[in-house]
């Protein structure tokens, strides 16, 4: 510190060594500044001088070399590189180990609106798409996301829609595409998915395409199968419609025959002409760009037809040829499943895999063949571990149910679908659509809880028909007697056949027209009788409701991860029972399902099964007044139509002994100190 005497008084001169010190006179603390004596000596000056606010760089890179500031700025430095290293390690073995994130259609239910008997908005007794805006909120009171709608486009509704006349329009029947637009902004401002009919197999007479067709413009003259034929023999071979009779139609301004596995106003699209399957692309496009979130693609195993066109072998071949007349009096070797089938479906895929890329939009793909007792021609539609096609196919199996109600038949149903979905596949299950006679009228009331409990506990996704969740019949004194017409084109040819009973309007209330019409008296199909009891709104007032239960069971299926993650595992089926568990690995608790399918109560013994603990505890029962029950394993009583969901806590799993008895499409594990799912 330099002292400097000045007129006779004596200043302190804080820092006066410093050359840029100065003040705005350009002095030191009222005086000049002393010259430099030289970098030792300055050094060691600065040296004397305490670390200050404002201090020059001379003086700051002096005191930062020593030791007592370098090493612990290096210890923080080093301890910062360890932390981010660390971090970023930590985050990619995260990553590595997680499950793939679950998708909105393996989370939620697939809900089917059958379009004209939902919700009529305006009236006139049809209902549409305003209908369905206005009951967005059911479907969100039943832990809902994703809503699949039948056909809305103009159509001569010859078959209720599926003659598509314009692809690109929406029917005035059920509104106007600006409709569409708000339905579906509103669906996903609500977090709901939109799921949407494509019909790629055929369209309407009336299309454009057609009549372009059989007036033999150059461009769209093979836009349809056409054989030469004659007016007076219009059978180039002996294939059959699915509503019966020749599958050929004379079109006396082509000259020709026009093949339609459907109506005769349903002509079969050419799918082998490429122009055909890039207008049908296009079409994808259209929706796609439109929002969509999926489609449903219709009757997918007859997009192709064998190009040469032989007759189909009969089932008896002694059965006279003229006699020919149903689709069962033949094998289909010629009209479905035909090679090129599967890459037209995965072409669509890929199209729709262009739209996924954007994050939380991914755009799902089911399709719909009935393949009956051939299920491993289903299982195709999966696709191959390179190539992918279906999200998953319809699983119509469980149509089956009302054949045999046993225990060991509801067993075999579900695993024949299990035993041949190809590893890593994701389940699906229903039990009733719009072409299909409701359960609750097949099974009876008795059991129609026990199946919605089956459908929501299993792996997979289930699809619910319009009114399953309240427990809808058929009403089959609809049409038939009386002087109303029959819509369903199969009902015309077949009284017995219609399709009508299964979509009468939906019931919301008691109150006039079941709350489906609330301003006129019409109706496009008659009610049921039993609306008055059987409806939404008082089964929302009684908590042992066929609806309560659904609702309970979403939530359920939703909020514990064994029955989205876990292992599915068969335990036990007899004449009555049929009984599996949900469990996943690392996770203390599991499920046991036991539901009585058979006529009368059972007790049902499961001492055998050491991975279940001696005393259970009945989480939810569809006799409501069980619920909470503490059981023994050794006897777990259900009555008839009776279903539990008996929960357990144990650390021991079933499935690493009984392999041949489980399934799993994603497995993980859980770790339950840090509340975390990890691949394993």
């Amino acid at each position: 510190m330099q002292v400097r005497r000045d007129s006779g008084g004596m200043e302190l001169g804080e820092g006066s060594l410093n050359p840029g010190f100065r003040d705005a006179d350009g002095g030191g603390g009222g005086g000049s500044v002393a010259e430099d004596p030289g970098d030792g000596r300055r050094d060691a000056e600065y040296a004397q001088v305490k670390p200050y606010a404002g201090m020059p760089k001379e003086v700051l890179l002096l005191h930062s070399s020593k030791a007592r500031y370098r090493v612990p700025r290096e210890i923080l430095f080093w301890l910062m590189v360890t932390c981010t290293l660390a971090l970023v390690a930590l985050t990619v073995t995260v990553i590595a180990l997680s499950p793939r994130c679950m998708n909105w259609w393996q989370v939620s239910p697939v809900y089917q609106v059958y379009l004209r008997s939902f919700k009529d908005s305006d009236g006139d007794g049809v209902g549409d798409l305003k209908g369905i805006q206005e009951q967005l909120n059911h479907f969100q009171y039943l832990n809902i996301e994703s809503v699949w709608v039948s056909p809305f486009y103009r159509s001569p509704m010859r078959d209720s829609g599926y003659d598509v006349e314009d692809f690109r329009a929406v029917d005035p029947l059920f509104g106007t595409m600006q409709d569409f637009e708000k339905l579906l902004a509103e669906m996903h401002n609500k977090g709901l998915k939109l799921i949407v009919d494509f019909i790629p197999n055929h369209t309407s007479d009336r299309h454009r395409w057609f009549n372009l067709s059989r007036t033999g413009d150059p461009r769209y003259k093979d836009y349809y199968v056409w054989a030469d034929c004659n007016g007076s023999e219009p059978r180039p071979n002996n294939w059959v419609s699915v509503f019966g009779n020749s599958a050929w139609t004379y079109d006396g301004v082509r000259g020709q025959c026009y093949l339609h596995q459907f109506l005769k106003e349903q002509p079969d699209l050419n799918l082998r002409n490429p122009h055909v399957r890039k207008e049908m692309t296009d079409i994808i496009h259209f929706w796609l760009e439109k929002g969509v979130d999926g489609f449903r693609m219709g009757a997918v195993n007859r997009l192709l037809e064998a190009a040469h066109l032989r007759d189909e072998p009969q089932v008896d071949p002694k059965k006279a040829p003229e006699s020919v007349t149903s689709v069962w009096d033949l094998h289909h070797d010629y009209t479905t499943s035909q090679l090129g089938l599967h890459d037209l479906l995965r072409d669509w895929r890929d199209e729709m895999e262009a739209y996924s890329r954007e994050p939380g939009r991914y755009r799902f793909m089911v399709t719909e063949s009935y393949d009956y007792h051939e299920v491993d021609k289903t299982m195709m539609y999966y696709g191959t571990s390179l190539v992918k096609e279906s999200d998953f196919p319809f699983n119509f199996y469980l149509l089956d149910l009302p054949r045999n109600t046993s225990g060991l038949w509801v067993k075999h149903l579900v695993q024949l679908w299990m035993a041949n979905m190809p590893k890593g596949q994701w389940p699906n299950w229903l039990v009733g659509n719009h072409d299909q006679p409701r359960i609750a009228s097949s099974a009876g009331q008795t059991y129609i809880r026990a199946i919605n409990l089956l459908l929501l506990t299993l792996p997979g996704t289930p699809t619910t028909y319009y009114g399953e969740e309240i427990g809808m019949e058929n009403n089959d004194n609809d049409n038939n007697g009386t002087d109303g017409p029959t819509w369903d084109p199969a009902g015309k040819y077949n009284a017995s056949a219609s399709q009508d009973p299964q979509r009468s309007p939906m019931q919301w209330s008691g109150d006039v027209n079941a709350g489906f019409n609330n301003k006129t008296n019409a109706t496009w199909l008659p009610l049921h009788p039993h609306y008055r009891s059987i409806n939404v709104k008082a089964q929302k007032e009684d908590r042992g409701s066929v609806l309560a239960q659904y609702r309970l069971l979403s939530a359920l299926r939703q909020s514990e991860l064994p029955f989205l993650r876990g292992w599915f595992c068969f335990v036990h089926a007899d004449a009555s029972v049929f009984s599996y568990l949900r469990e996943l690995d690392g996770h203390d608790r599991a499920f046991l399902m036991v539901l009585n399918f058979g006529a009368r109560a059972a007790v049902t013994d499961l001492s055998s099964v050491p991975e279940l603990p001696e005393r259970l505890t009945v989480r939810m029962s569809t006799n409501r007044t069980n619920d909470g029950k503490a059981l023994q394993k050794s006897g777990i009583p259900t009555e008839a139509g009776e279903s539990l969901v008996i929960q357990y806590t144990t650390n021991t799993r079933y499935n690493p002994s009984h392999p041949e008895q489980c399934y799993v499409s994603e497995k993980a594990c859980y770790l339950s100190a840090i509340d975390l799912l990890y691949k394993c």
